[in-house]
């Protein structure tokens, strides 16, 4: 079975794309996109198998 790991990462709206391909150039799998806490600002949800 495997075993993940998670990361949460604030998104700006602007440099969404570039964030995400620099954590997928990293290993890391998107799982979700919400809205932040605050209302406002998009939360990435990302996971990667752990080595």
């Amino acid at each position: 079975m495997a075993n993940w790991e998670y990361a949460t990462v604030p998104l700006i709206v602007h440099a969404t794309k570039q964030i995400l391909d620099q954590w997928g150039e990293d290993g890391w799998e998107l799982v979700q996109v919400l809205q932040g806490p605050d209302g406002g600002n998009l939360v990435a949800y990302l996971k990667r198998e752990k080595a």
